[in-house]
């Protein structure tokens, strides 16, 4: 196990869904975009990072039917499953790294909300990147949301990597085009507030 598989493992084996500071009780950014570059809901959806996030329960309730959620831990997936309950059966759960993980498939959308920021290392920024394009065809989607500029320099005791659309249009390369960009004022479970930013790529066909 990874040095970053074991750090997420014992924050979702310590604390509750709703005792981290990424907590949102509906993601409304996200299913916005997701919904705008995705109306067919049989479009192949991943979200990276997903963890214990309630975007899956949002997307299968609005009847996405082909959804996989990739996460460094275990432990996050578990919880996710056991609160979905029966449903969770319909979704592909992916134990891995992103920077290493290698995608059996391609997909519609790929979706990252709060991860890509933790990679402060530009190979693993570089080696997250591949596995992108290789998991996304000519006229999918990319929906990337991290600290803004003025948000966090950490989270979760870690260090982070703050973007904005410019940043990650150049991490992306010019075969991505920027279609939306929007912020978001996110309050966590303790009332204080971080600056978050969202983007949406389209890959050039």
């Amino acid at each position: 196990m990874s040095d970053r598989s074991t750090h997420w493992d014992n924050v979702y084996a310590t604390k509750g869904e709703a005792e981290v500071s990424w907590f949102q009780d509906s993601p409304a950014i996200s299913l916005e975009m997701i919904g705008s570059a995705c109306p067919d809901h049989g479009a192949a959806i991943i979200d990276i990072g997903g963890g214990a996030s309630r975007l899956v329960d949002a997307l299968l309730r609005d009847g996405y039917r082909d959804l996989a959620v990739l996460d460094l831990s275990a432990n996050a997936l578990e919880a996710a499953k056991k609160r979905i309950g029966r449903a969770a059966s319909a979704v592909d759960w992916i134990v891995a790294d992103a920077t290493t993980w290698r995608p059996g498939r391609s997909y519609n959308l790929w979706h990252d909300r709060a991860a890509f920021h933790f990679l402060t290392d530009p190979r693993d920024r570089a080696a997250y990147v591949e596995r992108l394009r290789s998991a996304i065809a000519p006229g999918g989607h990319v929906v990337i949301a991290t600290f803004a500029l003025d948000g966090p320099e950490k989270c979760s005791g870690l260090p982070v990597q703050r973007h904005d659309s410019a940043s990650l249009a150049a991490e992306l390369g010019p075969e991505f085009e920027l279609v939306e960009t929007r912020s978001e004022t996110h309050h966590t479970p303790w009332k204080s507030t971080q600056a978050f930013q969202f983007s949406r790529f389209k890959r050039r066909g």
